[in-house]
């Protein structure tokens, strides 16, 4: 239980890669059991049990899920549905909103959460900027609808495929795919209301048209030979700075042409300071040569946003270190974090997925380069979908579903086999598989699935059941279940929801034996929990994503996000009870 805290407050703290910890737990493990054995085990016993997680089939299906929704986005599988949604806004933004989220709620049934963000976010924030419903307005009800939406299947995310497979570990009977979807349906009719009508009333309107202030990026200064800022100090230059831009540090003596400077400021401020002192928020050497490639091909400069996306390779990275091509970043706006922030405020800090990236370049560099990068261009264009194998990705997830809804066999191998199929079909090229997984999430999982099975057999699980079940004994079924609930959604929310699921599954099946109930909704008590990720922007990584899109503040979450969790964990908890007649 030490190592497990210890693996929550570095989750929580954010000083460390979720990889690093993750990492560092499972040579805990190995290295805890293999000097200190469990009672009648071996020190080999203790590296099975530390590293049997990269072959576990919840990691393999997991990882086939991740490349079959890979497919569907890439091939466009979807595109009709946003057209149609873009239609609907067009005709009636309070309708549309509804659409949209009954669209996402549906979508992440069976796809992971995570591409249904990305397939959404930039129709959102393009149809804002067309007289739609202003970003900050929508995009934290979308989400919600989308994790909702993957709650109510197993497949829906990673996490209710690694609750299951504990489960079934345990010695629970195997969970279907939709076994539990009544339930999570009944509790988003309740909630729905909420999400459409309410939610937005409670988001301010973050659009600059509104008043709120632009949003701003940190920016590097820089000042070639004949600059009329040559020579000049820190403390004149800060004088010839625009409204609403500023300098971010100390620089001593006189300006040169080794100089870099930090900017702080609104797109628009960056290039008015940029033209007021003469300097360059790029390399000029790079500006130079792609302003004369782009008139070589005829081709005009375009400055777009990039969203730096969960799986994308320049996480951890500085932008000197990011090996970034072609294109010229002019500046970085940082989703920063309430507690355990360590960056500094510069646009060399490294990066973090929700991060927001200035980006210049010709329309084809900025695409290569989010493709190459794992970002999202959430204006100015997309990657062009392969449509002609749309209808055959589509169908391979709709039949990869249906063989093990049906029980025709197993979802690691219905999973397995769409994955296969997907590439043998040119729906997902190999060379691009490694957009398709997440190195972060697969670590992630073997760490938790090591640190779940630790928690069973050295008897922790036993003796935390024991012991909750004496203070619990008291309360009604649905009071137990609301109790669970809250206990993983407590850590969910500040730490990881896959670490949770791994420690709360072997408590919750203890619990129930404790209390004689049935382990079933308990376990789905658990599952339910990891999923009730709102309150704060750190909970899930499309919390995230969507910071910087919407302009939010931890505030906004928690104000949103509280009623809904209760909300939430009121109708489940009842509806749990009731179902299985507690």
């Amino acid at each position: 239980m030490l190592l497990a805290f210890a693996m929550f407050y570095g989750f929580a703290r954010g000083k460390l890669a979720v990889e690093i910890i993750s990492l560092l737990t499972i040579g805990a493990i190995a290295l805890g059991l293999y000097f200190f054995p469990l009672p009648g085990g071996t020190a080999r016993d203790g590296l099975v049990l530390a590293f049997e997680g990269f072959g576990h089939h919840a990691l393999v299906t997991i990882c086939a899920l991740m490349i079959m929704g890979r497919g569907l986005v890439v091939t466009g599988a979807l595109d009709p549905a946003a057209r149609a949604l873009r239609r609907i806004w067009l005709l009636n933004r309070q309708l549309g909103l509804l659409v949209t989220l009954l669209a996402a709620f549906g979508f992440s049934m069976i796809i992971n959460d995570t591409p249904v963000l990305v397939l959404l976010l930039p129709i959102l924030v393009q149809l804002a900027t067309k007289g739609g419903m202003p970003a900050s307005k929508t995009l934290i009800p979308v989400n919600s609808a989308i994790l909702i939406g993957g709650m109510a299947t197993t497949i829906g995310t990673s996490t209710n495929l690694l609750v299951v497979s504990i489960a079934t570990d345990l010695g629970m009977p195997p969970i279907g795919v939709f076994h539990f979807t009544p339930i999570v349906l009944g509790a988003a009719i309740v909630a729905l209301p909420y999400i459409w009508l309410v939610m937005p009333r409670l988001l301010r309107d973050n659009s600059v048209a509104d008043g709120h202030s632009p949003r701003p990026f940190y920016a590097t200064l820089r000042f070639a030979a004949g600059s009329p800022s040559l020579g000049k100090t820190m403390e004149q230059l800060g004088k010839m700075l625009p409204n609403g831009v500023s300098f971010s540090g100390r620089h001593a003596g006189p300006i040169d042409t080794d100089t870099r400077l930090t900017l702080y400021g609104s797109q628009d401020g960056l290039e008015e300071a940029e033209r007021l002192t003469g300097g360059a928020l790029a390399p000029v050497w790079l500006l130079s040569r792609m302003q004369h490639e782009a008139a070589t091909a005829a081709q005009d400069l375009m400055l777009v946003e990039l969203a730096i996306t969960p799986d994308s390779r320049l996480i951890g990275r500085t932008l000197q270190t990011a090996g970034i091509e072609g294109v010229a970043i002019l500046g970085v706006h940082h989703a920063r974090r309430l507690i355990g922030e360590t960056r500094t405020d510069s646009a060399d800090a490294p990066m973090r997925d929700g991060d927001l990236l200035l980006a210049l370049g010709t329309h084809g560099a900025l695409q290569g380069f989010a493709q190459d990068a794992g970002l999202l261009m959430v204006e100015g264009g997309r990657d062009k979908p392969r449509s002609s194998k749309a209808m055959l990705a589509l169908a391979i997830m709709v039949g990869a579903v249906a063989l093990a809804s049906f029980g025709l066999m197993p979802i690691a191998i219905s999973a397995l086999g769409g994955a296969v199929l997907m590439f043998l079909s040119g729906c997902v090229k190999f060379e691009r598989v490694g957009r398709a997984l997440s190195a972060q999430v697969i670590v992630l999982v073997a760490s938790s699935l090591a640190l779940g099975k630790l928690v069973l057999v050295s008897g922790a699980a036993a003796w935390l059941g024991s012991l909750l079940a004496s203070g619990l004994q008291y309360l009604p079924p649905a009071g137990v279940l609301a109790a669970i609930m809250l206990f993983v959604t407590l850590l969910t929310n500040f730490a990881s929801n896959a670490t949770a699921a791994a420690v709360g599954t072997p408590i919750a099946y203890s619990l129930a034996q404790g209390l004689s109930l049935p382990p079933e909704p308990l376990v789905l008590a658990v599952l339910f929990g990891c999923n009730l990720c709102y309150a704060t922007p750190v909970a899930y990584q499309t919390n995230m994503m969507i910071m910087s899109e919407g302009d939010y503040k931890f505030g906004d979450y928690v104000r949103t996000g509280v009623p809904l969790v209760v909300l939430m964990v009121v109708t489940l908890s009842t509806l749990l009870a009731l179902h299985y007649g507690m």
